[in-house]
């Protein structure tokens, strides 16, 4: 049981709630009303409860709201499918509630979203809290979520890197005020975090360690971080160097997502295939300096790759997509949209090399036929997402060839492409649960 004198935090509060008007309502806050988002401090709930949005709670127990009769382990298992904020304002309520919010078992994440949020100041509060058990240390915490919270600085990932040793997921994609710094403290003082997400922060340049945690630890372990999961999409600064350091210190690598990282280059794939091995799934999409080149060095990964996207890249051709066909031969997704070197002699290759193909998009490859999609029916019995989007050279007869192999089909995308209404239904017919995407006002 906690004692009762410790304060709770109640966070994203908007100014206008009742009984929050004019900074009342609030024991210890000293906030000013400036019609922003924020962070504040309340003493536990009094025994008898005079707000008037909870009134119920303090009527005679014949009265007593339905929810009161549930016992606390359905109670918590409700308040598990909270976010941070909502949880907080239920700590409010009443001292039952307020013990319930803070069970330990609650608080494994931090959820916080919205672009007003103060969450420097919503950090801080929340592992000050946390930390009373066992003091400066938050050792329950291992997710913390705070995506499109463009408030978040610096300070906001040291007071996470300082406090949260057990962290093993962070997710700040879209807070563009971070830098380099803030994000090397994070992954030098969580020694566990396995999963990173810095998408759209544009600041961001390189994952490494800090001088000072490198010189601690010795020069093997030193270059060792146990990143597994990196997604740096729209991190548009990320030159071949910095994807070079980040390959070298982050070598676990399964899972990393390069979308648009318009400044990476074929060279950047080659240190990238040196320290790198283990990588399932890899997306270089709108890298438009990427080309056969840079697949010839992805296809090193071998029968480890399972997932790859090279959607936009201009440069690749046939030549790239034979590379990655030869030696890839487990792949189970591609996505080569806008690819439009890809003819149907990649495409055939792709099909005899890579059976297991489950998910496969050439949209925007005009030089694909009806010849390709034949190759491609007669071979990969375990389609199940196809996307022809605007593919000029397609008709009904490859869609009708497609439908009578690949029966497991659930996902077609043929929009903007010339193929009769007959056809359409010549598919629905023979993959009963697959949803066609289409363009022809005739077929319903």
């Amino acid at each position: 049981m906690r004692t009762l004198s410790t304060p709770s935090p109640a966070l994203i509060c908007p100014p206008n709630l009742p009984g929050f008007q004019n900074g009342r309502g609030s024991s210890t806050s000293s906030s000013s009303v400036t019609g922003e988002t924020v962070a504040m401090v309340h003493s536990p709930p009094p025994t008898r409860l005079t707000h008037p949005l909870i009134r119920l709670a303090s009527r005679p127990q014949k009265e007593q709201a339905s929810i009161e009769r549930l016992p606390d382990q359905c109670m918590v298992q409700i308040f598990s499918f909270l976010p941070t904020n909502q949880l907080c304002r239920c700590a409010r309520v009443c001292r039952r509630w307020y013990n319930l919010a803070w069970d330990p078992r609650l608080w494994r994440t931090i959820r916080l979203t919205g672009e007003t949020i103060h969450v420097d100041r919503a950090l801080k509060v929340l592992t000050r809290r946390l930390c009373q058990d066992t003091p400066n240390v938050c050792l329950m915490l291992e997710t913390v979520t705070v995506s499109g919270c463009r408030r978040l600085t610096d300070r906001g990932l040291y007071t996470i890197a300082q406090c949260c040793p057990e962290l093993r997921r962070l997710e700040v994609s879209g807070c563009y005020n971070i830098s380099n710094e803030a994000v090397f403290d994070v992954v030098s003082l969580c020694p566990n975090l396995e999963h990173l997400d810095v998408s759209g922060c544009s600041k961001v340049t390189c994952i490494s360690l800090t001088r000072e945690a490198s010189i601690k630890l010795s020069p093997l372990h030193g270059k060792q971080i146990s990143i597994r999961y990196l997604d740096m999409t729209d991190c548009f600064v990320l030159e071949d160097e910095g994807l070079h350091t980040i390959a070298a210190h982050c070598t676990q690598l399964t899972h990393l997502y390069l979308r648009r990282c318009v400044r990476l280059t074929d060279e950047g794939l080659r240190y990238l295939m040196i320290y790198c091995t283990s990588i399932k799934e890899l997306s270089v999409s709108d890298c438009r300096f990427v080309s056969d080149f840079g697949l010839r060095e992805i296809a090193k990964l071998e029968a480890r790759l399972r997932y790859l996207s090279i959607a936009h890249c201009g440069r690749v051709t046939d030549v790239g997509i034979r590379y990655v066909a030869k030696y890839c031969s487990k792949l189970r997704y591609l996505n080569a949209r806008g690819c439009e070197g890809i003819t149907d002699h990649g495409v055939e290759y792709l099909a005899k090399n890579c059976t297991k193909l489950k998910s496969l998009d050439i949209g925007k490859c005009p030089l694909v036929s009806d010849t390709g999609l034949e190759c491609l029916a007669l071979n990969c019995f375990n389609l199940k997402r196809l996307s022809l989007k605007s593919c000029e050279s397609i008709t009904g007869q490859g869609l009708q060839i497609v439908a009578a192999n690949c029966f497991d089909l659930q996902m077609l995308n043929v929009q903007d492409c010339e193929v009769s209404v007959e056809a359409l239904r010549f598919v629905k017919r023979h993959c009963k649960r697959c949803v066609i995407e289409h363009t022809n006002p005739a077929f319903f």
